[in-house]
């Protein structure tokens, strides 16, 4: 199952199975701008190779100070 509707075949193998990996705790990300807030890493993995295929955020906003972010 493709989880990822940017990445639908792996450049490395050709395979077509692209799980979602989690990257968090540790392996967060800080913006520079914003040392106390942070956001988890999501990877998109080829299943038959391992590839990491993208790296992302789910919610880029987290790297913003509060006061910065889009007021909903």
């Amino acid at each position: 199952m493709t989880y990822d509707q940017y990445v639908k075949e792996c450049p490395y193998c050709g395979g077509s199975e692209i799980i979602e990996a989690y990257q968090g705790s540790y392996g967060s990300i800080t913006a520079v701008t914003n040392m106390w807030g942070g956001a988890n890493l999501y990877h998109s993995v080829c299943r038959g190779c391992g590839s990491v295929l993208r790296s992302y955020v789910k919610e880029p906003e987290k790297l913003l100070k509060r006061r910065d972010r889009k007021k909903n």
